[in-house]
């Protein structure tokens, strides 16, 4: 079977859960600089590297996924959000990319692997890809609309570098995550099929969008209904919505979702809302109660967290939906979609 078809045998069975945050959990674990950095020699300071500690402290991810896994994830994702040559160049690391997406999916799989020969239930790995610091929709210059940073092909290359080391090391699945411009995300989408072409096989995407304010639209001002009209045609094994706000805030943006797409829905939310020296407070207890009554109503297929969340939240979660019912896809009719800013549907 391929990693698609597993996906959705065991999707068809419960409603799976994939893992919670990363970036805040690596910030319990208090690293100094001298952490991040190792002996890699790099020139710049290194804190709040968090992709590179897949090569000078490999313990600390594992640590994390390992936590995930043990509180019932089915997912791992990689420690890779900002593991591409833009957002390395901040740290001066841009030609550690390869290596530390080789070694962060390889880290993944190797955990995945050890946790579905326990029990025989399998686990999955989903290659993480932010959205970098830049921005193909929109100019950087207010005085200049039409201006843009980058390209939509460099863009396209940075991301197909990405891809190819995660696919090496082992991931199933290529997660272009926190989409907040949807060109960005059709770059990444572009790059994974073509490292899918040059493998002669699919690389199965998964694509989440976050929403910017609570009328429901990402920062190049789509809707979730336009954003999966412009984005179906990857056949992803799952779309959906993570960081943006907590499960409250999103609700009525999942039931749209839930009633459109003819894939799975994958969302996770952030842990509530921030508070004003930008932690997370909500409890697991609250956010699983939350996410809940989205399975109940048959809207949803995954479940996890995103900012603020622990291994206890997702353990709340997995306890939450134990034996609800998966959401079954739905069966759109077959009609022309497009999409600008919002979705529009032509006539029969």
């Amino acid at each position: 079977m391929t990693a698609r078809d597993r996906l959705f045998a065991e999707a068809a069975k419960r409603i799976l859960v994939t893992d919670g945050a990363f970036g805040t959990e690596i910030q319990n674990w208090k690293l100094d600089e001298a952490a991040y950095a190792g002996n890699l020699g790099l020139t710049h300071d290194q804190k709040g590297n968090n992709d590179i500690l897949a090569l000078t402290a490999p313990h600390v991810p594992e640590s994390i996924h390992r936590a995930y896994f043990e509180a019932g994830a089915d997912i791992a994702e990689t420690n890779t959000f900002s593991a591409n040559r833009i957002s390395q160049a901040d740290y001066g690391a841009e030609h550690l990319v390869r290596e530390i997406n080789l070694e962060s999916a390889g880290l993944a799989r190797r955990i995945a692997d050890e946790f579905e020969a326990r029990d025989g239930r399998p686990r999955f790995v989903a290659g993480a890809i932010g959205p970098t610091n830049k921005t193909l929709s929109l100019s950087p210059d207010v005085n200049d609309p039409g201006y843009r940073e980058i390209d939509f092909d460099y863009l396209k290359d940075v991301y197909r570098e990405q891809v190819d080391a995660l696919i090496e090391g082992g991931a199933d699945f290529i997660l272009i995550e926190t989409v907040f411009d949807t060109l960005n995300a059709k770059a990444g989408i572009m790059a994974t099929i073509e490292a899918g072409d040059a493998l002669g096989r699919e690389v199965p995407l998964m694509l989440s969008m976050t929403l910017t304010d609570l009328s429901g639209r990402n920062l190049s001002g789509h809707t979730v209904e336009a954003f999966w009209h412009a984005v179906r045609h990857a056949r992803p094994v799952t779309i959906g919505l993570n960081c943006s706000f907590g499960a409250e805030q999103l609700r009525p943006h999942v039931a749209t979702l839930s009633k459109l797409c003819d894939t799975l829905i994958m969302v996770y939310p952030n842990a509530g809302l921030p508070n004003e020296l930008g932690a997370y407070d909500e409890a697991p207890a609250t956010t699983a109660g939350l996410v809940r009554e989205w399975a109940a109503q048959g809207q949803v297929n995954v479940l996890g967290g995103c900012c603020g969340s622990t291994p206890a939240h997702i353990r709340a979660i997995a306890d939450a939906v134990a034996g609800l019912p998966p959401r079954a896809l739905p069966t759109p009719p077959v009609q022309t979609r497009l999409a600008g800013l919002e979705p529009f549907t032509m006539a029969a």
